[in-house]
């Protein structure tokens, strides 16, 4: 069995729940990401915020990415796959919510972020097609 901890990004970085659009945006662009986990002030994980978020949910919509915060876009709990599941469950979790990145969980703390492209460098090609095509639908 490969875990999903095995696979996973670790240490991912978080956006507190308080900062803005802006920042986050900033901080995508010097990671060269296009998501980041929500932190509240209790270092848990709140959501997750991508950058179609930002651009889709917020400035197309008037909203002011200097003024408003990540919070405003981190909407129901967000979908998670503990570290030492087998990495199939995260595939369904990721397919059955068609998200390109899930949190990774242990002890109730954010440890870590698969990715599909993770997926991608670690599994066979069919199991990485498979997926692809079922987040993409």
């Amino acid at each position: 069995m490969t875990t999903t901890r095995e696979l996973m990004t670790p240490s991912p970085r978080c956006i507190g729940v308080n900062d803005s659009l802006r920042i986050a945006a900033s901080v995508m662009a010097e990671l060269d990401v296009g998501a980041l986990p929500i932190c509240g002030e209790d270092s848990r994980l709140k959501g997750m915020l991508t950058d179609r978020d930002i651009v889709v949910g917020a400035v197309a919509l008037g909203m002011d990415p200097e003024t408003t915060p990540v919070e405003a876009l981190a909407k129901g709990k967000p979908v998670t796959v503990g570290a030492d599941d087998d990495i199939r469950v995260a595939l369904e979790r990721m397919q059955e919510n068609q998200v390109r990145r899930l949190p990774v969980i242990a002890d109730r703390r954010l440890v870590g972020i698969v990715s599909q492209a993770d997926i991608a460098r670690s599994l066979s090609a069919t199991t990485t097609g498979k997926t692809v095509e079922s987040i993409s639908r």
